[in-house]
């Protein structure tokens, strides 16, 4: 990776997922040893901030399909101000959640500097649910719609936020569990999603060229998102919302170490590590595992 200066930005946030645990996934990470092997590795660390967003909220039974709306929203403006801050001071955002509703946020901030932004989305879920069509209320099921502008509720409401992210240039990986819009949403327009299926089918290395090509076709950043469910359970068993058959950890090391090849990722944000519902933090070292991939971590 070209740039050797990275900020760590924590956002220690639950309500997304409406189940608390995520709060504490950021601590747990950095616990693990994430800033000793990011300088092990000889980048600088340039800052390890922490976004002051909101602990505790009360649900609106006015609103039950955006559950904690207005702490997400304001959770999505303290994250884009700090995202944008690292990319205009010529830093890597690593952001750690938090639920992924933290993407919002994260993509705020990249918008408001990327015109034209690539998204890497690694998830057991679709998250492109809307106000109309989520079955739960919450809110971490819903980023990639936001980012998009899907729904009433879009990232262009953020201060900061610049263009809408294009579905072109948006690809899903390691999807098991899509909810019917989602499945519906997805062959309808096009959106290049490669579920667990495509990946036994054809292997990690094809789906991983073709997802490259996909979001370096005249973007100007390419952003990846790692949900921690995307990994089979087996592997990381720490998340809120795991779903079997998933990616295992030799194809998720080695998906990161080709995007870490190209030279085009610009930032990552890694959510959903609830510790609570880990075992002997082995979830969180996983995640410190998949940042350093991602970074350019070699075995030789």
């Amino acid at each position: 990776m070209a740039n050797k200066r990275v900020r760590l930005i924590s956002v220690p946030f639950w309500m997304g997922g409406s189940r608390a645990g995520t709060e504490l996934g950021p601590e747990s990470i950095i616990q693990s040893g994430l800033a000793r092997q990011i300088r092990s590795m000889g980048f600088e660390l340039v800052g390890n901030s922490e976004v002051n967003c909101p602990r505790h909220g009360v649900l609106d039974p006015k609103q039950p399909k955006t559950k904690y709306f207005p702490e997400v929203k304001e959770m999505s403006g303290l994250v884009g101000e700090q995202v944008y801050r690292a990319v205009m001071a010529d830093s890597f955002p690593l952001i750690l959640g938090g639920d992924h509703s933290v993407s919002i946020g994260s993509l705020a901030g990249l918008t408001g500097h990327y015109d034209n932004l690539g998204v890497i989305w690694f998830d057991a879920h679709g998250d492109l649910n809307t106000e109309e069509t989520t079955p739960s209320g919450n809110m971490h099921g819903m980023p990639l719609a936001i980012a998009m502008g899907l729904s009433k509720f879009k990232l262009s409401d953020i201060p900061g936020a610049g263009p809408l992210i294009k579905k072109e240039n948006v690809v899903i990986i390691g999807a098991r569990d899509l909810d019917p819009y989602e499945k519906e949403f997805i062959r309808n327009e096009g959106i290049a999603c490669f579920s667990m299926h495509d990946i036994d089918r054809l292997g990690m290395k094809a789906v991983m060229e073709k997802a490259i090509e996909i979001v370096s076709k005249g973007t100007d950043g390419v952003h990846v998102s790692f949900d921690m469910d995307c990994l089979d359970p087996t592997e990381a068993a720490g998340v809120g919302t795991p779903v079997p058959g998933g990616i295992s950890y030799r194809e998720a090391h080695l998906a990161l170490e080709l995007l870490a090849e190209t030279g085009r990722v610009t930032s990552m944000d890694i959510v959903e590590v609830n510790p609570l519902l880990d075992v002997g933090m082995r979830t969180s070292r996983l995640a410190v595992e998949m940042a350093t991939s991602l970074l350019g971590k070699r075995i030789i």
